[in-house]
This record gives structure tokens, C-alpha cells and sequence, in this order.
């Protein structure tokens, strides 16, 4: 997949803008029936678009084949016609305000509308997160740009293709063209072109596409967030709980190998002034150390196996000099866990099954201690935690910036009509049109 050329690309955008009209013409309906057909063959093991992908994902991604599958039924399972109609009435209540005016409030009348290009720049760190991209701007008939990061090329060009199989129309709509970050000049022509821009990435790459975006031109931002766990004191009294629990937290840490925003960073065990933190670490430690034969962890960056190693020699240091620091690794960069109740590692945000292990006192040390990183705050995997004691846990939780509190086993994979950073993924993209009655 070369780079095209400022040219090349313009006349690309030129092409969806001229497929908008088309677009504009389909019901939303018969979109999410389409796309779902599409994604519906990603889960299907006979079908040869899904073997393709499935052979492709680990040299893309650099996940391990087994973990690559995982990925591909967790994010596939959100690509169905049911799922895709579900997200549209969570998103819209009556999706028909994408196909004409609808009631509003009073003699008034609404419609949404999708911009006309949407230009959507994805990470790569996450394989899937362009489908979805693809898939939420078609629903919204927007015609859309999707430029791919480098790990995540294969499923948005595979999906596109496989749409261009049964409704060229649609697939007119799409297009995914990647090029490499050095080529500033051809993502200065997508943003100039764009009515609406969404970018996926770093808070860096966040900064950098905003300063570039037109005054004029909304932008969607999706920058960077990490979730954690927080498990309660009494799943650490029991220790079939606790076993299950610790499997349970290390599948989460383990897809995509921890580089997604719901990936848990760190799990916080509720303090009982017993030892139930230093036991969740080495209970954890022994299901991650399982899970390994079943998932093998991907090859990390040689960055990344540098910063791992110097963390992983200053909590050797700190054990050595007394303090109440506990460590446990596999092979190579395969896993590890840390229990760090006092907090001296400074090394923060490693990925790749990283993972430490800390106490708080109760739901409110949980909400303190997570308070000073409101900003980038996702999700929150619970265990041991239900009813009204989980719905409060979930206001405070939200008044710090946690966007989404979940079971812990729900982790990696939020359904399709999840609010994406707190935002509805669909109305995120929209402007709406509103239609008022003549004064009497």
C-alpha cells in the first residue's frame, strides 16, 4: 500500500464527496443491514475473508496469532446487522432523523446529518478500531476518509473490500489510504477538505491535528486514555474468588496486549489492613503466567523493552534496599506484575501485561486516588462489587472523569452502543438540521 500524492489524494476526496449524493439517498436501515453482512463475515471460520485476516493480523499488528483471534471475535461481534441496528436506536431513538425531517419538539422538526467528507485519522495500536471508524461514519452517511495507523491497515482495507463485493455504491462512500507520518503535506490536504475531522491517538498527535484543523471544522478527539481494576476486599477471603477474579483481570490486561484504552494498567484492591494486595499480585502473576500458553504476548518495541527493563530493575533495587515492593515476571517481556503499595516506582504507563497491584481504602481512597488523572481516565473493571454500593461507586467515579464502569470479565470489549469517551460514537458525528413551523 504506497502513499499516493497530494494530487492522487485530492481526486480521492473528490470521489467521496461525489458518492455523497448517493449516500444521502440510503436509508440508514439498509446501511446497518449491509455493513452487517460484511462484518458478520469476520466471525464466520469458513469464510475466506476472515482466514485472510486472520493470516495477516500477527505480521500487521504485531500480536501473536492466538491473541489476534481473540481480537478479531471480540471486535467482529459488534459488526452484525443486529448489533449495527441496536447502535442506531441506542444512538438516535428513531434512526429515520438520518433519512428526513423527524418530529422535535412542538410544530418543529430535526434531522441529522453526516458531514460531507469525514476525515478519520486512527491509531495503529488497536487492530479493528478503523472498521468500527468506517462502519459508524457509513451509518451516519458520511462520506468518509479513513487513514489507517500502520498496525491497523489490514481489517478497514479488508472490510472495505469485501463491502465493494456487495454494494459498490456504498464502498464508493470509504476509502482507506495510509501514509507514513512524515508526509505532513498530504494530511494538511485531508483536514483542509474535511467538515468534520475524528482523530484516534496520543495526546500528541491529538495537539498536532487540532493545531492543523481548520478554526471552521469540529473535530472528534479519542486521546489517550488507560483504565484500571478494582476489586473488593471480599473476593480476596475466598480464594476460589480469588482465583477467578485474578483470571479474570489478567485476560483484561492481556488482549491487545494492554494497548487499549480499556486495557487496566493497574488494579487496586480495596484495603482490608491484611495482606490482599501482595495476594491478588501473586495470584495474578500465576493466572497471567497461565494465560501466556493460550495467548503468547506480541514482541514489544525495542523502546519498549528498554523502558520495561529499567522498571523492572529499579523494583529489584527497591526490594533489595527493603522496600515493600514485590515483583514477578515471565520469560523475557512476556508479563509482570508489580505490588507497589507506597508508590515508589515513578515509571508509569508501560504496556505490554504490565501490570501493578496497589491498595486504596475503600470506594472513596478509589476515587481519590484516581482523581489526579481524571483527564485521561476510560474504564474501571469491577469485582466483588453489586447493587446500590456499585451504582454510588459508579456516580463518584464519573465525577472524576471515568467514562465507563464495567464487570471486569466485560473489559476489553464495550459493545458497539457504548458512549465512546464519555461521547455517543454516531451524534459525536452528526450536525443537526433543524425544520421550524411558521408563527401563527
Amino acid at each position: 500500500m504506497s502513499a499516493p500524492t497530494v494530487r492522487e489524494l485530492e481526486a480521492g476526496l473528490d470521489a467521496l464527496e461525489a458518492a455523497g449524493e448517493a449516500l444521502e439517498a440510503r436509508q440508514a436501515r439498509e446501511v446497518a443491514r449491509v455493513l452487517g453482512g460484511v462484518g458478520a463475515r469476520f466471525a464466520d471460520p469458513a469464510d475466506p475473508l476472515r482466514r485472510e485476516a486472520l493470516e495477516a493480523l500477527p505480521g500487521a499488528s504485531g500480536l501473536s496469532a492466538p491473541m489476534a483471534e481473540v481480537v478479531l471475535d471480540g471486535m467482529a461481534r459488534d459488526w452484525t446487522a443486529d448489533r449495527l441496528a441496536t447502535l442506531l436506536r441506542a444512538e438516535f431513538g428513531d434512526p429515520g432523523v438520518l433519512d428526513g425531517f423527524a418530529n422535535h419538539v412542538g410544530e418543529s422538526r430535526t434531522r441529522a446529518v453526516g458531514p460531507c467528507p469525514l476525515v478519520q485519522v486512527v491509531s495503529g495500536s488497536v487492530p479493528g478500531v478503523g472498521v468500527n471508524a468506517l462502519i459508524r461514519a457509513l451509518l451516519v452517511k458520511a462520506p468518509t476518509l479513513i487513514k489507517p495507523g500502520r498496525g491497523d491497515r489490514t481489517l478497514p482495507s479488508l472490510f472495505l473490500r469485501g463491502l465493494a463485493e456487495v454494494d459498490a455504491e456504498l464502498a464508493r462512500a470509504a476509502a482507506v489510504i495510509y501514509w507514513p507520518p512524515e508526509r505532513e503535506e498530504l494530511l494538511d490536504a485531508a483536514l483542509a477538505r474535511a467538515e468534520r475531522v475524528v482523530v484516534y491517538g496520543g495526546d500528541g498527535t491529538v495537539e498536532a491535528i487540532r493545531r492543523r484543523t481548520p478554526v471552521t471544522t469540529r473535530l472528534v478527539a479519542y486521546h489517550h486514555r488507560w483504565s484500571v481494576a478494582y476489586v473488593a476486599v471480599e473476593v480476596c477471603r475466598s480464594p476460589e474468588e480469588l482465583r477467578r477474579t485474578a483470571g479474570a483481570a489478567a485476560r483484561a490486561v492481556a488482549v491487545f496486549d494492554q494497548r487499549g484504552c480499556v486495557s487496566p494498567l493497574t488494579v487496586f484492591v480495596e484495603s482490608s489492613g491484611t495482606d490482599g494486595g501482595r495476594r491478588f499480585a501473586v495470584a495474578l502473576a500465576d493466572a497471567l503466567e497461565a494465560l501466556e500458553a493460550e495467548l503468547p504476548s506480541g514482541s514489544p518495541s525495542p523502546e519498549e523493552s528498554a523502558r520495561l527493563q529499567q522498571l523492572r530493575g529499579s523494583a529489584e533495587i527497591l526490594a533489595a534496599a527493603g522496600a515493600p515492593v514485590w515483583m514477578r515476571h515471565g520469560e523475557g517481556a512476556g508479563w509482570t506484575v508489580i505490588h507497589d503499595p507506597r508508590r515508589h516506582l515513578e515509571e508509569r504507563g508501560l504496556t505490554g501485561r504490565v501490570v501493578r497491584v496497589e491498595e486504596v481504602e475503600g470506594d472513596a481512597g478509589l476515587a481519590a486516588r484516581l482523581r489526579e488523572d481524571g483527564a485521561h481516565l476510560q474504564t474501571v473493571g469491577v469485582a466483588g462489587i453489586e447493587g446500590a454500593r456499585r451504582e454510588a461507586l459508579a456516580r463518584s467515579l464519573g465525577r472524576v472523569g471515568v467514562c465507563r464502569v464495567a464487570p471486569l470479565e466485560a473489559v476489553p470489549f464495550p459493545p458497539a452502543w457504548w458512549h465512546h469517551d464519555g461521547g455517543g460514537p454516531l451524534r459525536d458525528l452528526v450536525r443537526w438540521v433543524d425544520l421550524e413551523a411558521p408563527a401563527l
